[in-house]
């Protein structure tokens, strides 16, 4: 039985003090959610230490929004993934849409951003999606194909023990468009066909495949209910502990 994952990124969100208020209010609400499904927030770098402070003792995980592509050196403003693990996460997000838009990320650099991620012992939630040109294109399967292709095809069977794919649509965030729970779900079965493909099906089966485009509690309960979704990557509706944790309760 693959695991269950509701995540929070929270994105560029949250002076210090607001991270204390919604850390503290998530790691009470925590306990309503069944063992089954792990949940992780990702609050900015500056208030990592803070809240995995405010996180504990509860079941809720610690995750980076980002890590560089070194392990350290003359590179300002990164922060490495050895840091990332010794201020107490466990996972970092890589390849995130706004990443790839904003700040030029490639696959190429993903694979050695994984790399390192792994190897200081965090797990790594990589995104993927499709933008709307790539979508009205009748491109959507071939662009999350090479995407997941030319990061994923990079490492191990064992390595994706450690792993979790979050496909985001990206045409369906901010653009007044909606993707279904139908074509969510095909494009995640896609992904696992060319997991399958790889390492074979019984580690497509046991891969966590995590929903990314606009999941709120509304949606939620639909698109969980699709074999192939494993959970969210949420966005907006992680910065209200009640939202989030009724996300959660949506399996």
């Amino acid at each position: 039985m693959r695991k269950k994952i509701v995540a929070g990124n929270w994105k560029m969100n949250t002076t210090l003090p607001e991270a204390k208020e919604l850390a503290i209010a998530v790691a009470e609400k925590s306990a309503q959610v069944p063992a089954s499904v792990g949940l992780i927030v990702a609050p900015p770098f500056v208030n990592l230490n803070c809240v995995g402070h405010k996180l504990e003792g509860s079941r809720v995980e610690l995750s980076a929004q980002n890590c560089a592509d070194h392990t350290s050196g003359a590179y300002t403003g990164e922060v490495s993934a050895d840091m990332i693990k010794a201020v107490g996460c466990k996972w970092t997000i890589l390849g995130h849409s706004e990443r790839r838009q904003y700040y030029g990320e490639t696959d190429e650099k993903l694979v050695v951003k994984t790399r390192l991620a792994l190897e200081a012992g965090l797990g790594v939630i990589l995104c993927v999606g499709e933008n709307l040109d790539e979508r009205e294109a009748g491109k959507h399967f071939d662009v999350v194909t090479g995407q997941t292709k030319a990061v994923l095809y990079n490492f191990t069977a064992e390595d994706m023990k450690n792993i979790v794919i979050a496909y985001e649509p990206v045409w369906a965030i901010g653009t007044g468009k909606t993707a279904t729970a139908e074509q969510a779900e095909e494009i995640h079965a896609c992904i696992r066909r060319v997991i399958a493909d790889k390492f074979g099906a019984a580690v497509a089966d046991d891969m966590t495949i995590l929903y990314g485009g606009s999941c709120k509690p509304s949606n939620a309960k639909e698109l969980f209910a699709q074999p192939d979704i494993d959970g969210g990557l949420i966005g907006g509706a992680a910065l209200k502990a009640d939202d989030f944790i009724q996300i959660a309760l949506s399996f």
